[in-house]
């Protein structure tokens, strides 16, 4: 189980058994139906933001319950542990963060409230079918036209896309200017000439809805420009720090779990007469594992505490997400060893951590584009 530790206290303890608690009665029951209907009900969020899980650390004045990044963290670890994807981190995390860091007055009075209570689902639109972790290399434009921008482009591999009631998207407002025409644009899920493509079926994390977007002549005030035009990259850059922090946070509890259940798993189960946590490979393989994780931890809660100090820089957040992911990826796989066949099989939590820590090494920017951000830094 996730244990208390030292960079929380008596506050954030309360709020992670009431999300405990949520999660036990409000999602567990429900996730393997939700992998395969391949996204969760909208009926989950509204009663996520009802108890305060959504946007924890937003100001009480935009509706949010005013606390600090950790309470944001706790959902990230409970959902991480609980074994099920949802697009909470994306909405809280990140979408909230843009908002209430570059956002006009006006448009954090609008939808912050709205997305802390879920009665409004974010998304943001970075990917593009034939541009990945390269945002410079975008081709969606967001052309003035009087006072408004004309919006033209696809986005693919967007969490939150069927269910997203506003996207933040980045988009090309000076196509010539390099990073310096990146532009951070809010688009309205009711405007016309936007429209979702399918439900994307991906390899794990079904039950968060991933989708195509496309913006065809899409039309918006030059108002639903986050923060100045032009900045778009400088705030992504900005913002990154805190979103590859949210996927160490996940990897860490995630693999914490995974862990946890094949200890129970190697205790009940027999080989030659005996249980499989008796035999000498596996006490070693055990603690091998619990060693990683322990580091892993430490290393998440170091970086939290310089990200609530705003010290986490560009490096700190490539290293969190790069060494993380990776070692969830490590315990995972040696922990459906473990399991012998069983591990293979669907039915077993451990093959389902399997197959949702892959992408992990991937979205919020590959591994190897966190050694190259590193690499940098030397």
């Amino acid at each position: 189980m996730l244990k208390h530790r030292e960079i929380y206290d008596s506050d954030h303890d309360m709020f992670r058994d009431s999300v405990r608690t949520f999660f036990a009665r409000h999602m567990h029951p429900h996730k393997e139906q939700w992998r395969k209907d391949g996204i969760i009900p909208r009926e989950f969020w509204t009663k996520a933001g009802e108890a305060g899980l959504l946007c924890p650390s937003t100001p009480e004045e935009y509706g949010g319950a005013g606390g600090d990044f950790r309470f944001n963290a706790i959902v990230d670890e409970e959902l991480g542990y609980g074994g099920t994807a949802a697009g909470f981190s994306v909405h809280s995390d990140i979408c909230a963060s843009y908002l209430l860091h570059y956002g006009s007055e006006e448009m954090k009075k609008t939808w912050l409230p709205k997305m802390a209570n879920g009665e409004a689902v974010a998304a943001i639109a970075m990917t593009e079918p034939g541009t990945g972790s390269d945002l410079q290399g975008i081709k969606t434009t967001a052309k003035r036209d009087g006072n408004h921008y004309v919006i033209n482009g696809q986005k693919t591999f967007i969490s939150n896309g069927q269910h997203a009631d506003i996207i933040i998207v980045v988009a090309k407002t000076d196509p010539d200017a390099g990073a310096k025409g990146t532009s951070l644009i809010l688009v309205e899920a009711d405007r016309e000439g936007f429209s979702r493509g399918r439900n994307l079926e991906k390899m794990g994390q079904k039950a968060a809805d991933t989708s195509e977007l496309f913006f065809d002549s899409v039309r918006v005030p030059i108002t639903n420009c986050i923060g100045d035009e032009g900045m778009g990259f400088v705030y992504l850059m900005q913002e990154l720090p805190q979103e590859r922090l949210v996927i160490a946070v996940a990897a860490a509890a995630a693999a914490q779990h995974a862990f946890d259940i094949t200890v129970e798993y190697v205790k009940g189960r027999k080989a030659f007469g005996r249980p499989v946590a008796s035999f000498q490979n596996t006490r070693f393989k055990l603690a091998e594992m619990k060693t990683e994780i322990e580091v892993g931890w430490a290393f998440v809660d170091q970086c939290t505490r310089r990200h609530l100090e705003g010290k986490l820089d560009a490096q700190g957040g490539a290293m969190a997400k790069l060494w993380l992911s990776e070692m969830q990826g490590r315990v995972v796989d040696q922990c459906v060893q473990l399991h012998g066949g069983y591990g293979y099989m669907m039915e077993y939590d451990i093959a389902q951590h399997y197959v949702d820590a892959r992408v992990q090494r991937i979205y919020g920017g590959t591994s190897e584009i966190m050694k190259e951000l590193i690499s940098r830094f030397i």
